[in-house]
């Protein structure tokens, strides 16, 4: 079982406007709560035990909340941008020698409900797998489609040269290995795609198709949806 988890969090979330201006995206209060301890609550409940912040903007606001973790039941360290834009795969790599092999990899403004032990069992049952991507049956619905599936296998990935094949989207959910980040330079900035294309086209890319919706607050209209979900839970 997979324990630990990177959360991506250094985000400036320039689309939510005036409610970014002077805090960071995670600590967005959704129904009453600060996002990043709802995320935190959601990895506690499903297994995982460590998890690391990689921060940026207003790195301190999320650290005053957070802390260590320990009212959450998570132990919790945090990686530093710093002052040179890394990009997402940049952050994670800078990360890594904070983390154990493999990890948990979601965004900051993502809500993610799928089964993650199950998703950790697929990625150990692929030989030779040096990373995982979720993907779910998105049919436009969610944002642009950017995955052609089939035989439960990922075909194409890109988030440009989209086609009319592509019914699944990135779920948010991934696995990675130390291994995945083989011939990235650790001081240059690139995106995390980067690393899932490279192991898409030397195989090593593993996937697992799940059923429920992602939730995310990087909109206005995303946050009304999280917000309406966890209404329905406590009803």
């Amino acid at each position: 079982m997979i324990e630990e988890a990177l959360i991506l969090a250094g985000g400036l979330a320039t689309r939510l406007g005036p409610l970014t201006a002077r805090r960071p995206k995670s600590l967005i209060e959704v129904e009453g709560t600060p996002f990043v301890c709802l995320q935190l609550d959601l990895l506690k409940r499903n297994g995982v035990r460590r998890a690391v912040l990689a921060v940026g903007h207003l790195a301190g606001a999320i650290e005053a909340v957070v802390g260590d973790g320990a009212r959450f039941g998570v132990e919790i360290r945090y990686s530093h941008d710093g002052p040179v834009r890394l990009g997402t795969g940049g952050a994670v790599m800078k990360a890594l020698p904070l983390l154990g092999s493999p990890f948990f990899v979601l965004y900051g403004d993502s809500y993610l409900t799928c089964d993650y032990r199950a998703v950790a069992r697929r990625f150990e049952s692929v030989p030779g797998a040096e990373g995982l991507m979720t993907a779910f049956r998105n049919e436009g619905r969610w944002g642009a489609s950017n995955l052609r599936c089939e035989g439960g296998k990922i075909v194409k990935y890109d988030k440009a040269d989209r086609d009319p094949a592509m019914r699944h989207i990135d779920y948010g959910l991934n696995v990675l290995t130390r291994e995945a980040f083989t011939g990235f330079a650790d001081v240059a900035e690139f995106d995390l795609s980067a690393v899932f294309q490279r192991l898409l086209a030397c195989g090593r890319l593993a996937a697992c198709e799940v059923p429920e919706r992602f939730y995310e607050i990087g909109s206005h209209e995303g946050l009304a949806d999280l917000a309406a979900y966890l209404r329905g839970r406590r009803g």
